[in-house]
């Protein structure tokens, strides 16, 4: 009982931060393009996110005539599932009433799973211009799953051990795997940028077709519910990010609760900073980069972590 309430308290906690977020996001942006983002809504802008909502959930949701309408509606319902469900892998906020044994491989095998979402909701639109969408998304994001499955595998074999605790346990004294894998975190970092379509990886919306991609059919509440999914997943990201490579959550800070947000919030931000900072890239550069660079590279190092230890 105390694991199920856990597991709902999580999920709404997660519903909560992408709200906000988004909030962040559109301040974040605003202050990188010298403006102040939203500031008219109630209490300086704060329940913005909340207005959104309410407006995107109480619109008339359309219906393409063309459309396969249950997997049309299907489609966004299973995106936010999957990616609650992602989230169980950090064991109830740092206190642990529950873990998974084999937390990474749960994370490999849902995250997997996600671009069915996307495939789904592109082809049941029944349109030209989301079915190319949908592909290019699925494209990009099998292509990076990759070179993220191979670094997480590398981190499996340093660590010894498949649960997310075991990776707390393993930097706890301070001694972070980022220090000696500086150069395989930023290739995780750029590899999760791509596996959530964000820039500069958003090929998922096509300028040529000046269309938003899988989800030009969508409206309303099918809308919101594909926008949080793909937040949520940022989010998911960002904490898993911060327990492979920076260690453990009370090294420093104090607090389990504080140490968990402080990192969150840090890779939260480095995704809003791209966004802001970089434009997008071509597309043949970004299948070029993984293909070319990111494989060799992160396969070369699980090599090298194999034979280190083994020896």
């Amino acid at each position: 009982m105390l694991s199920l309430f856990s597991v709902v308290v999580q999920m709404l906690g997660l519903l909560v931060a992408v709200a906000f977020y988004t909030l962040l996001e559109r301040k974040v942006l605003g202050y990188i393009q010298l403006r102040k983002g939203p500031n008219k809504v109630s209490l300086m802008g704060v329940p913005q996110p909340l207005a959104d909502a309410a407006k995107l959930f109480l619109k008339e949701q359309t219906k393409p005539f063309l459309s396969n309408w249950a997997a049309y509606m299907v489609a966004p319902v299973l995106s936010l599932i999957l990616s609650l469900v992602l989230w169980l892998v950090y064991p109830s906020f740092g206190f642990y009433v529950y873990n998974f044994v084999y937390g990474m491989l749960f994370f490999l095998c849902v995250s997997g799973v996600s671009v069915y979402g996307t495939l789904v909701a592109g082809w049941a639109s029944n349109s030209k211009y989301a079915l190319l969408g949908s592909l290019r998304a699925v494209a990009q994001t099998i292509s990076y799953e990759i070179s993220l499955i191979l670094i997480l595998l590398s981190g499996v074999y340093l660590v010894g051990s498949y649960n997310v605790l075991g990776f707390s346990f393993f930097q706890e004294e301070g001694c972070w795997l980022f220090f000696s894998c500086s150069l395989i975190s930023f290739i995780w970092f750029v590899t999760t940028l791509a596996e959530t379509n964000r820039a500069p990886f958003d090929f998922a919306e096509g300028e040529s077709e000046i269309v938003s991609g899988f989800n030009v059919e969508y409206s309303a509440g099918g809308f919101a519910l594909i926008f949080m999914a793909e937040y949520g997943a940022i989010l998911v990201m960002s904490v898993v990010s911060g327990v492979l490579f920076f260690g453990s959550d009370n090294f420093l800070v104090g607090s389990v609760m504080f140490g968990f947000l402080l990192k969150g919030m840090f890779f939260a931000f480095l995704f809003l900073w791209v966004r802001g900072s970089l434009p997008r890239i071509r597309y043949d550069k970004l299948m070029g980069l993984t293909w070319k660079s990111f494989l060799p590279v992160s396969l070369g190092w699980l090599g090298l972590v194999l034979v280190l230890c083994v020896v």
